[in-house]
């Protein structure tokens, strides 16, 4: 019931929130910051999108809403009077995936996970207003993808079952920059979607094969949120490795969702830096982290007894070939 009330709530935000507004009810425009000499990071209504620009042209990481393409198109052109050649989707969410059909129209080819174009197609098939084929990636990849491109080598990176089941890092190796899309969300509480692939572990091993990736010095661009630091992800890893540890603690002492859910002291530490004043609050990440251990143990439990079951079998045939060999 959790992930669907959250998964529900993730994705009517999406919808009444497809552009920023000022007060004056005017679209607001991106904010640009300069990440290193080639990349940018735009910041907007949806997630963070990732630039590099270059003799080569510009590449682009994420496209924020449908709504909002237009003026993400005008943005870029603040920085580069050339293409946009090349597109990569860290994963199929809508506020990072909305705007692919208007840059695809552009010229810009699209890329991704082979599971990012799976689930955008299922989206495909259930919404009732038609979502054009043009958003589909043109080319998948099913672990890891290179590009050489503004005279740097970028490692795009399949991590498992982490945000959802079709996430990507995009590394650019000389730049010292990477894009961890919504595996990170810095300094608050993530949204792990379980309902499509995602899993808490899973996300804790991604995020602990980024920094073995990476160095101190490399500059992170989160799904959402402000750039980052190494200590920055660091930080993010050790939260919810800890919190997930607590929890356990707690589901192994038969505390139910609803105790865990109100004990304070398991996220004290992380809630007065901020962490659940995001779009996932402390009631409803302790919820997830609860819901992970208990299937997590479900699964374990449920092995040990087919293995019980199959210890027995085999005791049991083998007293009976004993006793047909004493007659």
């Amino acid at each position: 019931m959790f992930s669907k009330a959250i998964l529900s709530s993730f994705l009517f935000l999406i919808a009444i929130n497809s552009y920023a507004q000022t007060d004056t009810g005017e679209k607001a425009s991106n904010k640009l910051i300069k990440v290193s000499n080639k990349i940018y990071m735009m910041q907007g209504n949806g997630g963070n999108i990732g630039l590099s620009v270059g003799n080569d042209g510009v590449f682009m990481i994420d496209d924020q809403f449908a709504e909002e393409i237009e003026q993400i198109q005008k943005d870029i052109k603040k920085i580069s009077d050339k293409p946009v050649r090349f597109l990569v989707n860290t994963h199929f969410h809508g506020d990072h995936t909305g705007g692919n059909a208007g840059m695809a129209k552009s010229g810009t080819v699209l890329f991704s996970h082979e599971n990012v174009r799976k689930r955008l197609l299922e989206v495909m098939r259930k919404e009732t207003k038609k979502m054009p084929e043009d958003a589909l990636p043109l080319v998948t990849f099913s672990e890891d993808l290179t590009f050489h491109f503004n005279g740097e080598k970028i490692y795009v990176f399949h991590v498992h079952n982490a945000h959802t089941d079709g996430d990507a890092m995009i590394y650019f190796t000389d730049s010292n920059v990477l894009h961890t899309g919504d595996v990170f969300f810095n300094g608050k509480y993530p949204f792990i979607d379980e309902q499509n692939g995602g899993s808490l572990m899973g996300n804790i091993s991604a995020m602990e094969k980024a920094l073995n990736i990476i160095n101190e010095d490399t500059k992170i661009i989160p799904g959402h949120g402000n750039i980052a630091t190494f200590k920055d992800l660091q930080t993010g890893t050790n939260m919810l490795t800890t919190v997930y540890k607590r929890v356990y603690t707690h589901y192994a002492n038969k505390k139910s969702e609803e105790e865990v859910a109100k004990m304070t002291d398991i996220t004290q530490e992380y809630d007065a830096k901020g962490y659940g004043s995001g779009f996932i609050s402390t009631d409803a990440f302790l919820r997830m982290v609860y819901k992970n251990v208990a299937e997590e143990r479900n699964s374990i439990d449920s092995n040990a007894e087919k293995n019980r079951k199959a210890r027995e079998k085999v005791e049991k045939m083998m007293k009976e070939q004993e006793q047909k060999e004493k007659n």
